[in-house]
């Protein structure tokens, strides 16, 4: 490993280091967006249960508020319940934009690993050319100066892509993960809101 940076050249620690965040980036949100930390399975059913049974109370407002992102979302609806339900959505629609931006969080950072990876394998490529044509003298080249800027130039763009490609895949699935959670959550507050004002059953 420690040989293959050596060959890389020093360019190649600016990779090393956006690849360590990239992963701490994609373990974090991989464990943070599990459906079942987001968007607990049935919870619509049980807070409708408990609506109808106690009513609105601030044991369960607590409970729900600290519980998930979907819980937060019914919270605050559930707060204005006595209002219209114009005004239950509204509180509704201000509790998913502060929800979304927790589920997107550091996404837009790894896209941007994505995107400036490659160039950083660019950069370790002009270094690499650059000491090449830097090692040529009037006397002929030196070989083992040539063949080191030559490793410099093509570890550097290989390892960009290496990082580059998992980044923007990840970056890419979450993403789309996110708003598949941010459409079905709306889904639900907007059902909630309906099924407490008497306008559905279920």
């Amino acid at each position: 490993m420690f040989a293959l940076i050596e060959a890389a050249g020093w360019p190649i620690w600016f990779l090393i280091v956006s690849s360590v965040i990239a992963l701490a980036i994609i373990g974090e949100r991989w464990w943070s967006l599990r459906e079942n930390v987001v968007m607990p399975r049935n919870l619509l059913a049980q807070v409708v249960q408990e609506f109808r049974q106690n009513g609105v109370t601030s044991q369960m407002l607590n409970r729900l508020a600290g519980g998930s992102a979907l819980g937060q979302v019914f919270a605050a609806g559930l707060k204005n319940v006595k209002s219209t339900p114009a005004i239950m959505k509204e509180a509704i629609e201000e509790a998913g934009r502060a929800v979304a931006i927790d589920l997107e969080r550091f996404l837009t950072s790894l896209g941007t690993i994505s995107v400036i990876a490659p160039l950083l394998g660019l950069f370790g490529t002009v270094v690499g050319m650059i000491e090449i044509f830097g090692s040529q003298t009037p006397q002929g080249g030196n070989p083992l100066v040539l063949a080191h800027g030559i490793s410099i130039a093509l570890y550097n763009t290989a390892f960009g892509l290496v990082v580059a490609v998992p980044a923007m895949i990840f970056y890419r699935y979450f993403r789309a993960k996110v708003d598949e959670m941010l459409v079905d959550m709306e889904m639900q507050a907007i059902k909630l809101v309906e099924i407490v004002h008497g306008e559905r059953q279920v």
